[in-house]
């Protein structure tokens, strides 16, 4: 069994309106990972990943595409220590 983690990711590029928080959060409850995505103002989108290692890294392997209609220019992650995020909810 591998160590829980938690990534703090911020994703840039077109990734707003694209439905890219839904497939999001569809994702991470596919792959068993909590915590919360929302849009920040200045046009990124701020994710917060925990679960198993393997999976957190998925996610944020998973963010350099995103949604189908999203076009990715940069992901930045920082790992930390899990906070016991239960669930995956969208932010407003």
């Amino acid at each position: 069994m591998s160590d829980r983690t938690r990534a703090h990711v911020f994703v840039t590029g077109k990734v707003q309106g694209v439905y890219y928080r839904a497939n999001t959060r569809e994702t991470a409850r596919e792959r068993g990972v909590d915590g919360w995505v929302r849009n920040l103002e200045d046009g990124r989108v701020e994710a917060v990943f925990e679960g198993d290692e393997t999976d957190v890294e998925a996610m944020v392997e998973w963010c350099h595409t995103g949604s189908p209609r999203a076009s990715v220019d940069d992901v930045e992650a920082e790992y930390e220590g899990p906070e016991g995020v239960d669930g995956f909810e969208i932010r407003r």
